[in-house]
């Protein structure tokens, strides 16, 4: 930088970086010279812009996973409507859905990270395609035509729309980012509170047609105008291109993390998907059926910001123990008992609580392995992270139908019946998901 003396650059450096050291060196490789204006960058964990950012992104995330998250309403559905009554597969739909948003992320991360410019536009692109896929997904006729529309297609414009949200938020939050991404991640939670109302009305009204046709609508309309709040706090480089950093998954701390991560997300969202059939043949109405997956959403929001608190102040594996502990007892002591409408709800409440705030201790597995490697990398490693909970979430898909082939595998409440290994398998991995706490035990970590 010809045009600059050695001491202005020193001193401009050590302001950025001080202000936001690791979305710096994370996003650009060269310096370059810009407009002292350009410096006075607007100030990270706060700000009007920040706090825009933020309820932008809450907001994405409200319709982009609310309706995934929701398709237990549609597992029910298909499953007993023609032209899909009988059909098998329905249930890889919905984990098709969310396993492609959550795997498309570490391609996606890297062109966005590579070229930080293509993120606003990609947002875009996303919302189109998401609009798109519901369309078609209105018109098709058989199971493997709504894997491929209301799942694949419906993922992987989800990930494009929503990725440049997680880089955005990166830039704007630093010291209180689990917060942030608790506040953020509740927006599932909303989403899956409103969102399962909505459609089961629509779909006991109009059918899945026209309720496709109608979300479609409801996506374009929210989604689109939220784009001009969703904007970078970082001057883009001046290549447009930044480096793509992969250090970590050269860290053994990381690979316990995610092993916990993936073995979670197993069985995660089986509850999920057959809590409302089974409602259903507890005897209750299809409105009441819903009424699972709202509480578990409910119970999703307060334990997303909770969890938030708890990684941003302690170690992240105290975050672990507590998700595991409380989603533990309440699948084996509660679920596995649950023959009746009271101890079924009780179970989506602490389900919810517990169970649904597992994500939430991504910061603090991404600072964990910041602090052990001293590289920053933030988006690359949440890709990979979401990644692994993508993979167990599209394995559960057909592990679920072999389950409740299983069946029954003896003793009381649901135990002795169909959803017997079910409750067993959610329980072992919610259980097994809790590894990293045994890896800081035993010093791996």
């Amino acid at each position: 930088m010809a045009s600059l003396r050695k001491g202005s650059v020193t001193a401009r450096a050590t302001a950025i970086l001080d202000d936001h050291v690791d979305m710096e060196l994370d996003s650009s490789s060269t310096w370059r010279e810009i407009p002292d204006t350009q410096f006075k960058l607007p100030p990270t964990d706060g700000g009007k812009d920040a706090w825009r950012c933020l309820a932008a992104g809450f907001c994405m995330e409200v319709i982009v996973w609310g309706f995934p998250w929701s398709y237990g309403i549609f597992q029910d559905y298909y499953s007993s409507s023609p032209p899909f009554a009988g059909s098998s597969g329905v249930s890889i739909i919905g984990t098709s859905a969310i396993g492609i948003l959550y795997m498309a992320a570490p391609f996606i991360f890297a062109v966005l990270v590579r070229y930080p410019g293509f993120r606003r536009p990609c947002i875009v692109v996303g919302i189109f395609i998401m609009c798109l896929s519901l369309g078609l997904s209105s018109l098709c006729t058989t199971v493997p035509q709504l894997i491929a529309t209301q799942g694949i297609l419906y993922g992987i414009g989800a990930a494009i729309a929503y990725s440049p949200v997680i880089t955005f938020l990166e830039e704007w939050f630093v010291h209180k980012k689990g917060f942030a991404y608790g506040l953020l991640w509740a927006g599932t939670g909303l989403g899956g509170v409103a969102t399962p109302l909505l459609l089961q009305f629509l779909l006991d009204k109009y059918g899945f047609r026209t309720t496709l046709r109608i979300w479609t609508g409801v996506v374009f309309v929210i989604t689109l105008p939220l784009v001009p709040f969703l904007k970078p706090r970082l001057p883009l480089p001046a290549t447009n291109r930044a480096r793509i950093g992969l250090t970590f998954l050269r860290n053994k701390p990381f690979w316990i993390l995610q092993i916990g991560n993936f073995v979670e997300a197993l069985g995660f969202f089986l509850p999920t998907i057959y809590l409302p059939t089974y409602t259903r043949q507890l005897g209750f109405s299809t409105t009441v059926s819903a009424l699972p997956i709202i509480l578990i959403n409910i119970a999703a929001v307060v334990g997303s910001i909770s969890m938030g608190t708890i990684v941003d102040r302690w170690h992240v594996t105290t975050g672990i123990l507590v998700s595991t502990t409380g989603a533990v007892i309440s699948i084996f002591f509660l679920w596995g008992f649950s023959t009746s409408l009271a101890p079924l709800l009780t179970f989506c409440i602490m389900y919810g609580l517990f169970a649904g705030s597992f994500a939430n201790t991504w910061p603090g597995i991404i600072r964990e392995v910041q602090h052990r490697t001293g590289q920053v990398e933030g988006p690359m490693m949440f890709s990979f992270l979401s990644l692994g909970r993508g993979a167990g979430n599209m394995l559960s898909g057909p592990l679920s139908e072999a389950l409740i082939k299983a069946g029954y595998i003896g003793g009381a409440g649901l135990y002795g019946t169909e959803y017997g290994s079910l409750v067993l398998f959610t329980g072992i991995t919610a259980a097994l998901g809790g590894i990293g706490v045994v890896g800081r035990r035993v010093g791996w970590l």
